[in-house]
């Protein structure tokens, strides 16, 4: 496994974020971690990064302990979110030239391809473009020194359709042997790229495998569409996941079309 959480937990006084997840997610593998904002996605990717510590349980990253990582680690693995803080006075040249130096592994011609692929602007100033565009770019910066380990944190939060495709064209093209782990809302999309899936709702896991288990173990919910009903979209699974999580008695409709 590429990544592994044991009982992972974290409160925050008497609130608790993390309620003793055991996450495995299979090396190779496109997992989507899944779950309504404030679900506990972020708090687990920071713990899996050591940017909070848990208050119980574990985790481990290509087999060492989150508490233990290390440069050695932290350069086999990309980052990539919807918040990610890039320097505006740079250019987009200049930027890759300073992040290529910190990679002894970096493929120079695979950043060639993906900047182009990507349309961004070699001497545009960073601060000058858009939200899209600073994603795209902080994606030509997490591939090229071919990580084992490829995080994305919303990475489709405020794109418009036509961006979101061209991202994740990007990426696909260009991941190789990459395990990714995507934390998102957009359900949507996310469908179009999962191997795997983990649902999580309101600090706990709800499930975790193979996208087609998921389908499979999710028929049960999903009873009452008509006969003839387009198949459940992953939206539809995890509204109904979801629900019957908290209680809520499912709804007499089918899928939406």
């Amino acid at each position: 496994m590429i990544i592994e959480t044991q009982d992972l937990s974290k409160s925050y006084g008497r609130v608790e974020a993390l309620k003793g997840l055991s996450l495995a997610v299979p090396e190779g593998s496109i997992f989507a971690l899944l779950g309504a904002n404030g679900a506990g996605k972020t708090t687990i990717i920071k713990t899996l990064l050591n940017i909070i510590e848990p208050t119980r349980g574990r985790a481990l990253l290509l087999g060492v302990d989150s508490r233990a990582i290390g440069p050695e680690v932290l350069a086999q693995i990309g980052y990539v979110s919807e918040s990610q803080v890039l320097p505006g006075r740079l250019r987009v040249a200049q930027f890759l030239d300073y992040v290529r130096a910190c990679y002894p592994r970096w493929d120079r011609a695979a950043e060639d391809e993906l900047r182009r692929g990507l349309q961004l602007p070699a001497e545009r100033r960073i601060g000058a473009l858009s939200h899209g565009m600073r994603l795209k770019l902080a994606l030509a910066c997490a591939l090229p020194f071919r990580p084992r380990l490829l995080i994305l944190d919303e990475p489709f939060s405020g794109l418009d359709a036509l961006v979101r495709d061209e991202v994740i064209e990007g990426f696909l093209r260009h991941a190789g042997e990459t395990s990714i782990l995507i934390s998102s809302h957009e359900l949507d999309e996310v469908e179009r790229l999962a191997t795997h899936v983990g649902v999580v709702d309101d600090g706990r896991l709800l499930f975790q495998g193979p996208l087609a288990e998921l389908r499979e173990r999710a028929r049960p919910l999903l009873a009452s569409a008509p006969p003839g009903a387009p198949r459940a979209s992953l939206r539809d699974i995890f509204v109904a996941m979801a629900r019957k999580a908290r209680g809520v008695r499912p709804r007499a409709e089918g899928p939406r079309p």
